[in-house]
Parts: structure tokens; C-alpha cells; sequence
């Protein structure tokens, strides 16, 4: 090959990664092309296809019920293969004013299941002109989620509180069952926390009680995932309505209650 012309195969997706071209150098010196096109993907030996893969919620979600109302918490860690595309993301979706879900699984899953039930739940509520049941919307999303069963990758904690149960943690794994728990956990992170959550849930707690378990328990999780991290949203839902708070990624309250 003669030595002024560029051998382009070295250039990976280069109509997308330089699209002006200024890996490419002259005739006149400069770095050579190959040199600076050494270190694109220097950490993956040049393969770039982890890019590709779909926005994954290895996440560590939760929620629990106390008489009153209920408390649901999230990490912030959104990833695409190896790589972290968001770190503050927001995995806690209102459905409406007194109903949350925290997501797990592929993002674009959750986000679509999410999107359709808030839609039927307006419709339901134009409807019958009151609030839907927190136990209506999760069976929309089991509806959803057991039909789809084959495509979706989608883990969701329901919670919320209406007038008639008061607060409630329904469980949807994959797959689309419907559990009703006192508190549930899910994501990639929950398999670290069983032991804590068994050991410091305690049946009667209050709804500051109920904040600190939650925030403790993703702390650990967060702690020992490698999908997991950010910072912890949480969302106290009741009577008065919902309440959001933020733990911010270097102030986690980890160790014991």
C-alpha cells in the first residue's frame, strides 16, 4: 500500500464516531492515523459492540407497606453492556397520584408497559370518575406483562395507596405473576439484601422507620452490585399524596439499622 494513502478499514464505524474526519491526517506529519485510532475503544481491543446492546436497569428497587401508606426506593444506575449511560436516572414512574412503580429489566420494556398503563388507568378513571385501586393497576401490568411474557424483560414493584386497602406492594417478577407482599424487592441487586431485609423488616413500622429500611437495605445493595449505584430516589405515598426524596450518592447511609 502506497504510504500517503490511509487504510480506512482501521477506522471503526468512522461515519458515526468522526464524522469530520480528524482521525484522518495529511501527508504533510501529524500523528499517524493508525496511532490516534488506537485508542478508540483501547478498552475493549477495538470492539465497540458492547454499544449496541440495549439500556439494561441492573438496578436495586424496593418497597414497603405500613399502615398508612407505603415507602418505594430506587437506584440511579442505568447501563448499556458494560458501559454506564446514566447514573442519576429516574427508575420510580407515577401512574397516577397515589399509585407508583419502581422498574427493573430493559428499560425500553418498562418504559412501554409504564406508558400503557398510565394509559388505560386515565381512561379507567374518566370512566368511573374516581381513583383506580392500587390492585387495578397492578393488574393492568400483569395483564401486560403475562401476554407479552415472551417478549418483555420487564421486573416491576406496584405500590400505592387508595381508600379502600390503604397502602400496598404488589410484586410482578418476569414472567407476569402478581404477588401482594408487605415489602418487595427486586433487580440485580436484590440478591444481596435478603438476609438484611429478613433480618431488620419488622411487621408495624412507622413510615420513618419504613424510609430508613428502605434507604439502609439499597445502600448495601448498591454496595455489592456492580449494576447498581447512583444515588436512592424514594417516594412516601399516603393519604396527603406523595412525597419524593433524594439521598445523594456520597452521603448513602450504609451499615446496620
Amino acid at each position: 500500500m502506497d504510504a500517503g494513502l490511509i487504510d480506512r478499514s482501521r477506522f471503526l464505524d468512522r461515519e458515526v464516531l468522526d464524522p469530520h474526519r480528524v482521525m484522518e491526517t495529511s501527508r504533510m506529519g501529524g500523528a499517524s492515523a493508525s496511532a490516534m485510532a488506537a485508542g478508540v475503544g483501547q478498552h475493549s481491543g477495538g470492539n465497540l459492540d458492547f454499544l449496541k446492546q440495549a439500556v439494561d436497569l441492573g438496578t436495586s428497587i424496593m418497597a414497603v407497606a405500613y399502615d398508612g401508606g407505603v415507602v418505594i426506593g430506587a437506584d440511579s444506575r442505568t447501563s448499556t453492556g458494560i458501559y454506564i449511560s446514566n447514573r442519576v436516572s429516574d427508575k420510580i414512574t407515577k401512574i397516577d397520584d397515589r399509585i407508583f412503580v419502581c422498574r427493573s429489566g430493559s428499560a425500553a420494556d418498562t418504559q412501554a408497559i409504564s406508558d400503557y398503563v398510565t394509559h388505560f388507568i386515565n381512561q379507567h378513571r374518566m370512566e368511573f370518575g374516581k381513583p383506580p385501586s392500587v390492585k387495578t393497576a397492578a393488574n393492568f401490568f400483569r395483564q401486560l406483562c403475562y401476554t407479552n411474557k415472551e417478549a418483555l424483560m420487564a421486573g416491576i414493584l406496584v405500590a400505592g395507596w387508595d381508600e379502600k386497602e390503604g397502602g400496598q406492594v404488589y410484586c410482578i417478577p418476569v414472567g407476569g405473576a402478581l404477588v401482594q407482599q408487605p415489602f418487595s424487592i427486586g433487580g440485580s441487586g436484590s440478591t444481596y439484601i435478603y438476609g438484611f431485609c429478613d433480618a431488620y423488616y419488622k411487621p408495624g413500622m412507622t413510615a420513618m422507620q419504613c424510609e430508613e429500611f428502605v434507604k439502609k437495605a439499597l445502600s448495601h445493595a448498591m454496595a455489592r452490585d456492580g449494576s447498581s449505584g447512583g444515588v436512592i430516589r424514594t417516594v412516601r405515598i399516603d393519604a396527603a399524596g406523595a412525597e419524593k426524596k433524594f439521598v445523594a450518592g456520597d452521603k448513602l447511609p450504609f451499615g446496620p439499622l
